[in-house]
């Protein structure tokens, strides 16, 4: 899967790319048509709490999208809860696609 990161308003580092990866391509293993991911980064700076690393996942599957923006005291940290959240949305997305196989089979 393309992967596409942005930081926005620093440099992120390698290692954290590569972390954001690897977590992404384990998605693969959920559901199989995954086009593409879009990650951004960014440090919420008005936060009054720790949590101030914001990253937000678009995935793109075939006919739309998924999202997902998650808050937390680091990057590998929002990361990590936000891979949890489309792996939840990805089982139920791949159950609407069963439920709407099965109707289309006709009765006999």
């Amino acid at each position: 899967m393309k992967v596409e990161i942005q930081s926005i308003h620093f440099v992120h580092d390698v290692k954290l790319a590569s972390f954001i990866e690897e977590k992404l391509n384990k998605l693969d293993t959920f559901f199989d048509k995954i086009l593409s991911a879009e990650v951004y980064l960014r440090l919420n700076k008005d936060a009054e709490s720790k949590k101030n690393k914001v990253v937000e996942i678009k995935l793109y599957i075939p006919g739309g999208s998924l999202f997902v923006k998650e808050h937390d005291i680091s990057f590998e940290a929002a990361v990590d809860i936000a891979s949890e959240a489309l792996k939840v949305q990805i089982k139920k997305h791949k159950e609407k696609l069963v439920e709407k196989h099965h109707s289309t089979i006709p009765a006999e």
